[in-house]
């Protein structure tokens, strides 16, 4: 079994660890329906992006 021949001093482990931090997801306030929605997504209920119509509404 491989055993490690120096300790890993705790700046190093906090360095490795520094990727392992969860993004923050980036939400906005819909000018249209007041709704919070994620940036550069369509909207799925209305179907408008950037103030456009993209997809068509369903019936």
């Amino acid at each position: 079994m491989a055993v490690p021949k120096r300790k890993t001093t705790k700046s190093k482990r906090n360095m490795r660890r520094a990727h392992d931090a969860l993004s923050v997801e980036n939400w906005v306030e819909d000018s249209n329906t007041g709704e919070p929605v994620r940036r550069h997504h369509i909207d799925m209920k209305t179907g408008m992006y950037k103030g456009r119509q993209v997809i068509e509404e369903r019936d």
